[in-house]
C-alpha cells in the first residue's frame, strides 16, 4: 500500500514524514513555496526532540502521480478546498483508491464518496504547526498524534485496518473503529473553539462563548439524532498519549483556523465547523446565535488579512449577549 498525503501542512506534513521515517512507502502532494521547499530541501520536522530533513517525494499536482489501483490518498487539506482537491483527484486517479478524510469537520466524506466508493474518516488529535513553507513542527511527546479511522459511514475493512497498521508503524496511536463518525462530532465539539482562539487569542477558550457554542451544537445533535462519542469516552482515548511540549523554546501557536490566519491564507474552515451547527440549527429549529457569531467574525477576519487574536472577545460576548 501506498499513502499519497493530499495537503502537506501541519498535519499531513506530520503524517507523511513519520510514515516515510518508518519507511512506509509515501508520496507527498503540496502547492506553491511550500512544495518548492519540501522539493529542495525536503521535510524539515521537528518535534519536542529532535529536528531532521526528510527527503519525502513530492508532487505539486495528482497528475504527477502515477497511480496504483490500491493506493491510499489521505486528505489533509482544509474543507473549503476539498470539492477542487477531489476534482484533481477524480480526473488522475483511479476509481478503486481508497480516500481516507484526516480532516476537521463532518463534511469532507460525504464530498468524497460522491467520487469515490472506499471512503475512511479519520478523527485527527494531531498538535502540529506549519508556518513556514517546507517547516513542520509537531508538539506531542508521548505520541505525535491519535489517528483513528474507519469506513464511512460505518464499518471497518481490511483497508482501514491496514492503514492504522502503517501509523502505528509510524509512531501514531491509531485504531480501525466501526463508528467513527460518533468520534468525529466529538471532535467538532472541540472545534467549535478554533474560531475563538483564532479570533479572539487562546485564552478566549475558557469564556462562557466556548461553553454556550458547545450547548448550542449539544442542543442541535439532539435534535437530528446524532450520536457522538461522551467526553468521558474522549477523555480516556486521549489519555496521557497526547503530551504537549516546546519545540526549541516554542510552544504551540494554536489550533488549525489560529494558523489560516497567522499564514494570511484568506480563507478559514470555520464554515464546516461552527458552520456546520449554523446549519444543523436552521434545518432543526434551533437557535445558534454564538456558532453564528464564530463563523462570521472568523470569516471576516481571513478575508482581511487581520492577524490572530485581534478582535476584542469583550466585542464579541456584546455581540451575543
Amino acid at each position: 500500500m501506498r499513502h499519497v498525503i493530499y495537503g502537506a501542512g501541519a498535519i499531513g506534513g506530520t503524517i507523511g514524514g513519520r510514515l516515510f521515517e518508518a519507511g512506509v512507502d509515501v508520496v507527498l502532494i503540496a502547492r506553491g513555496a511550500h512544495y518548492e521547499a519540501l522539493r529542495e530541501g525536503g521535510l524539515v520536522l521537528a518535534d519536542p526532540v529532535r529536528t531532521r530533513s526528510l527527503p519525502v517525494p513530492v508532487v505539486d499536482h495528482p497528475s504527477g502521480i502515477e497511480w496504483r489501483d490500491d493506493d491510499v490518498a489521505m486528505l489533509c487539506m482544509k474543507t473549503q478546498h476539498t470539492t477542487d482537491a477531489l476534482d484533481a483527484l477524480a480526473a488522475a486517479a483511479p476509481a478503486t483508491i481508497g480516500v481516507v478524510c484526516a480532516q476537521n469537520g463532518v463534511e469532507n466524506e460525504r464530498l468524497a464518496l460522491r467520487r469515490f466508493a472506499r471512503v475512511y474518516g479519520m478523527g485527527v488529535m494531531l498538535p502540529a504547526t506549519h508556518l513556514k513553507p517546507g517547516q513542520i513542527e509537531a508538539h506531542s511527546a508521548a505520541v505525535p498524534g491519535i489517528l483513528d479511522l474507519g469506513c464511512w459511514p460505518a464499518g471497518v475493512d481490511d483497508g482501514a485496518v491496514a492503514v492504522a497498521a502503517d501509523l502505528r508503524a509510524g509512531g501514531f496511536a491509531s485504531e480501525a473503529r466501526p463508528d467513527i463518525m460518533r468520534w468525529k462530532y466529538a471532535k467538532l465539539l472541540r472545534n467549535l473553539g478554533n474560531a475563538l482562539d483564532a479570533s479572539c487569542g487562546p485564552k478566549a477558550r475558557s469564556s462562557t462563548l466556548m461553553e454556550r457554542a458547545r450547548d448550542e451544537a449539544l442542543a442541535c445533535f439532539d435534535k437530528a439524532g446524532i450520536d457522538y462519542a461522551s467526553a468521558e469516552e474522549d477523555e480516556a482515548r486521549r489519555g496521557d498519549l497526547i503530551q504537549m511540549r516546546p519545540i526549541d523554546g516554542r510552544r504551540w501557536g494554536g489550533s488549525s483556523s489560529w494558523q489560516s490566519l497567522a499564514r494570511g491564507t484568506g480563507s478559514i474552515e470555520t464554515d464546516y465547523l461552527n458552520g456546520e451547527i449554523v446549519l444543523l440549527g436552521r434545518l432543526h429549529g434551533v437557535p445558534t446565535p454564538v456558532n453564528a457569531a464564530l463563523q462570521r467574525v472568523a470569516a471576516d477576519m481571513a478575508r482581511r488579512g487581520a492577524e490572530p487574536g485581534t478582535y476584542p472577545l469583550e466585542s464579541l460576548e456584546a455581540e451575543v449577549s
